[in-house]
């Protein structure tokens, strides 16, 4: 089952998509968002070129656990996304994973106007890895809960 990552900010969307398994992550491009419409016809096209079966979307959520803001704007995102494609979208916490991208990009050190496009990217990865190696622990265990799915 392939899946795409979502790391959804205001400007860019950071997108990343599983192998055929749902073994690894691979960060594969970053949207400049325009608007909603262009934005879910890109994703859509996406989706459909790369046979994607559902979508992990990172949930910003604050330190203690609560929602915020962005996580309003986040799931009005999410729920205008279900409805163009079709698919499932999972929501997933995504605390931490920009400063984590941030550690990376700072390792390669790119040029500065490349860095936000990468790190928007590589926390889509982040995002979509930790879910995929959560179902893989979910799996070898005969039940738990559910500690990064929101």
């Amino acid at each position: 089952m392939r899946l795409l990552g979502l790391d959804v900010g205001d400007r860019r969307i950071g997108i990343a998509i599983s192998d055929d398994l749902g073994l690894t992550a691979q960060g594969l491009s970053t949207l400049e968002r325009r608007n909603r419409q262009v934005d879910m016809a890109s994703l859509q096209e996406l989706i459909t070129s790369r046979q994607v079966e559902g979508i992990v979307v990172g949930m910003p959520r604050n330190m203690d656990g609560s929602y915020g803001e962005r996580a309003e704007i986040t799931e009005r995102f999410i729920q205008l996304l279900e409805q163009t494609c079709h698919l499932p979208c999972i929501r997933w916490d995504e605390r931490l994973t920009t400063r984590q991208a941030e550690r990376v990009l700072r390792s390669v050190q790119p040029h500065r106007r490349k860095r936000k496009a990468m790190r928007d990217r590589i926390a889509a990865q982040l995002i979509l890895q930790n879910y995929l190696d959560y179902q893989r622990a979910r799996a070898a265990r005969p039940s738990g809960d559910t500690p990064g799915e929101v």
